[in-house]
């Protein structure tokens, strides 16, 4: 069985590829703002624990909203960061890639706090499973961190803290702005695991 992971270079993502050591890790530039530091930080975890790094480019600004794209939110949105459809997106992505890499299993790292998006939670893994698998490619969709909060994975998985402080979660820059939600969500986790 080949396993891969979604990697974004936060630290939901890394205390998973941590924890489940995957065969390849992806990281899928789909035209957010950050996407250069997410690849960077993805491809250093990657070269510590020796798994094989791809980046996937596919440029979707035009279909953004939100800060990750630097442009407003629609009136539906559920947060500053939301892009319609992202989840599904990057799931689609990286399972064509993916196909090609012969993989069996896509892992994802969805928290306890993403559950006000409505694919931030089990129903909608559940239903991106049934999707995949029921055309050609066969490949099982995971999101085993549903029921933790991101300083339970550091702890589950026994992340090192170098790891963990190289992370980027920031929306709207490639340097830590530390006042969107994303940089908030880093500093509240690094309280949380006593990390100076």
């Amino acid at each position: 069985m080949r396993k891969a992971v979604l990697l974004s270079g936060g630290i939901d993502s890394i205390c998973l590829t941590y924890g489940i050591k995957p065969d390849i890790a992806y990281t899928i530039d789909y035209g957010q703002i950050v996407a250069e530091r997410e690849v960077y930080v993805s491809k250093f975890i990657c070269e510590e624990l020796k798994i094989q790094h791809s980046v996937i480019r596919v440029d979707c600004r035009s279909l953004g909203t939100g800060t990750l794209i630097n442009s407003d939110n629609l009136k539906i949105s559920p947060s500053e960061e939301w892009w319609p459809f992202r989840n599904q997106l990057l799931i689609t992505l990286a399972c064509m890639q993916g196909v090609k890499d012969e993989i069996n299993e896509l892992y994802l790292a969805s928290v306890k706090s993403d559950n006000f998006h409505k694919d931030g939670t089990l129903k909608f893994y559940d239903l991106m499973n049934k999707a995949v698998l029921y055309q050609e490619g066969a490949i099982n969709i995971f999101c085993p961190t549903l029921s933790s909060y991101s300083h339970e994975l550091a702890y589950k998985y026994d992340v090192p803290t170098e790891l963990l402080t190289i992370a980027h979660s920031c929306h709207i820059s490639n340097v830590a702005c530390g006042k969107c939600s994303g940089c908030i969500k880093q500093l509240r986790v690094r309280h949380e695991l006593d990390i100076n």
